[in-house]
């Protein structure tokens, strides 16, 4: 992943508005969200959410399409991922028992954290 990606997906939601609006989505899931029923849900006005959904669909987190004459957003998970793998790449260098801690003590953190590592008899460690 380009950092250019990663900054313009910071940049995105780096208002409140939008990073609220990915989050619905992100909860909607595969079924999306029509913006009407964005804007009804965190109380926002048709014009400034289109403002908001616009800045969305540029930086590549948000995807629409067009249903009748609605347009349903959706969340766009893989990149969701791919920038949180890009930010956890290195995490503990290579030193993944430092990660045990964490992993540990905060479970839903293991999918981000370095895989286990093995030695050359099988032996892992976490």
């Amino acid at each position: 992943m380009a950092q250019a990606t990663v900054l313009q997906v910071f940049e995105a939601l780096s208002s409140a508005v939008r990073l609220d609006v990915f989050r619905l989505l992100v909860q909607a899931g595969s079924a999306g969200r029509v913006a009407g029923e964005i804007a009804a849900a965190l109380d926002i006005p048709p014009t400034n959410l289109s403002f908001h959904l616009k800045a969305l669909l540029q930086s590549g987190l948000v995807t629409v399409e067009q249903e009748g004459r609605f347009q349903r957003y959706r969340a766009n998970i893989a990149l969701m991922l791919e920038t949180i793998a890009y930010l956890t790449a290195n995490c503990c260098g290579d030193r993944p028992e430092e990660c045990a801690g964490l992993r540990e003590r905060l479970p839903g953190l293991a999918p981000f954290l370095p895989p286990i590592a093995c030695g050359p008899d099988g032996d892992c460690r976490k």
